[in-house]
């Protein structure tokens, strides 16, 4: 079980570390160029998606990659079981008669 484990964190560790690179590469060609990505994002019609995209793309590099640090790292999110539902309905009370307008003349 441990060199399993060893395994898995040597994984981890090298997709942690293609990750990271791949998230400092997109920043520093966005930052480099930043007259070019401004005149390409601005042209309109199906340029237009290019913006979203691109927030696609360094949303799941970003994310991935500082997901796969924590993990690396040894922290990890606290899990909780979900709270137990009573198996047993509760009871509805019996309808009453709605009350009506009785008026004599």
């Amino acid at each position: 079980m441990a060199a399993t484990h060893g395994v898995n964190k040597r994984k981890l560790i090298v997709k942690t570390i293609l990750f990271g690179a791949f998230t400092a590469v997109l920043y520093g060609v966005m930052f480099s160029n930043p007259d070019y990505v401004v005149q390409l994002f601005s042209r309109g019609g199906i340029y237009a998606a290019l913006p979203i995209a691109t927030v696609f793309v360094f949303s799941f590099a970003h994310g991935t990659f500082s997901g796969n640090l924590w993990s690396v790292l040894g922290i990890e999110a606290v899990t909780k079981q979900p709270a137990k539902r009573p198996a047993v309905r509760p009871t509805r009370p019996a309808q009453r008669p709605r009350p009506r307008l009785r008026m004599s003349v």
